[in-house]
């Protein structure tokens, strides 16, 4: 396949926050072209979630031949072939018009190697062969799987779209992404836009501490526009405590599971003072995230669901010492991008192009990844 062919992808994203499925169009040489095309985002159905939840509980327990998982491998697919179907009939599109399908599937385990000699664990559950065969599209799924044999984290994979995205915007300096979904996760793209010289690392925790903490404390899932971290106060002790982390002293590349971090110090607040408090954290972590890059960005793109919420970004703003953005105030649409990032990632797949780099994954050397399932006759 030529490598200056550009192809129509369809990307999927199912995060950490549970909240559903993002399918999004991009037709991209999977290089340095990239035009963004419609999308949709379909919520999973409350008893899809629960079942997404036990999956994961059984994950992190070891047991993997649990039927807890297998029911969830089922109704994930489902999902995603139904959020596929959707946004085909919203926008009128043929089968016949995607080329490709970058199926990333749900986590429900992210657990990197521990030292050199270990190998990690990266498991994301969702059957690309099934979406390929229901939908006659070819897919590319499991991105992950040949990073982390060769060494590296599993994760993050967003950053050579991230740097496809800033390098065509043309930057006088090096500008940071920063991803705010259960976890946060930053990219560091330097001047010249050298792919070599990114740098990406898991800063810390994103949403997902905040979300779990409503949950515990007041039942709602999460902390809508805030209010409950505005109407509290940060505990600065309960914030040191937490910024002890081992992980947060780690040299990167690093990544991060959303269940790394625990609410231990915070129990003992009450709701409000508890969100302000984690608030704060994610903020901080990204904050600290700033030493261990070559030099400050002259700005900051925030994407992800994190940038809805209006106390962090305060916070963010206030502690980055840099211009802080949202994604759709530099033309992104900041609720769909690693949705696109996976249709990119399966156009560079398809091309035999690396996915993940030394300064991102700590894998050894640039990685191709990916399997393929064909679904056309």
């Amino acid at each position: 396949m030529s490598n200056s062919r550009v192809l129509t992808a369809l990307g999927f994203m199912a995060g950490t926050s549970l909240d559903g499925v993002d399918a999004a169009i991009v037709r991209t040489d999977g290089e340095g072209l990239v035009e963004v095309g419609p999308n949709l985002h379909l919520p999973y159905e409350a008893t899809t979630r629960a079942m997404v939840v036990r999956a994961t509980k059984a994950a992190l327990e070891g047991r993997d031949s649990a039927d807890d998982i297998t029911q969830a491998v089922d109704m994930v697919t489902s999902a995603h072939i139904n959020a596929a179907q959707k946004l085909m009939e919203k926008h009128h599109l043929q089968r016949t018009e995607i080329d490709i399908i970058g199926f990333h599937g749900q986590t429900i385990l992210h657990r990197p190697a521990k030292a050199r000699d270990q190998r990690g664990r990266s498991w994301q559950i969702g059957s690309g062969a099934i979406v390929a065969q229901e939908l006659k599209i070819d897919v590319i799924d499991d991105f992950r799987k040949q990073d982390i044999e060769a060494g590296g984290e599993g994760a993050p994979f967003s950053p050579i779209y991230h740097q496809a995205l800033v390098r065509a915007q043309n930057p006088e300096g090096a500008v940071c992404v920063l991803n705010i979904g259960g976890v946060a996760n930053v990219t560091y793209v330097p001047e010249n836009g050298q792919i070599n010289e990114m740098i990406a690392f898991d800063s810390g925790p994103g949403n997902g501490l905040i979300d779990e903490w409503l949950v515990l404390s007041t039942g709602a899932p999460m902390d809508e526009d805030g209010a409950l971290a505005a109407s509290g106060v940060v505990d600065e002790t309960a914030l040191r405590m937490l910024m002890l982390s081992p992980y947060l002293k780690r040299n990167p590349p690093k990544s991060l599971d959303r269940y790394d971090f625990k609410l231990n110090p915070i129990k003992h607040l009450s709701p409000a003072d508890g969100a302000a408090t984690l608030t704060a954290f994610t903020a901080e972590t990204v904050r600290a995230s700033v030493a261990f890059l070559p030099q400050p960005p002259i700005g900051w793109v925030i994407c992800g669901g994190g940038r809805h919420n209006p106390v962090l970004m305060d916070a963010l703003a206030n502690r980055l010492g840099a211009p802080v953005k949202k994604a759709e105030d530099v033309g992104w649409n900041g609720d769909f991008i690693e949705a696109e990032c996976f249709a990119y990632l399966a156009v560079r797949s398809l091309k035999k192009l690396p996915l993940s780099f030394p300064k991102t994954t700590r894998v050894p050397h640039p990685k191709c990844g990916g399997t393929y399932h064909k679904g056309r006759a």
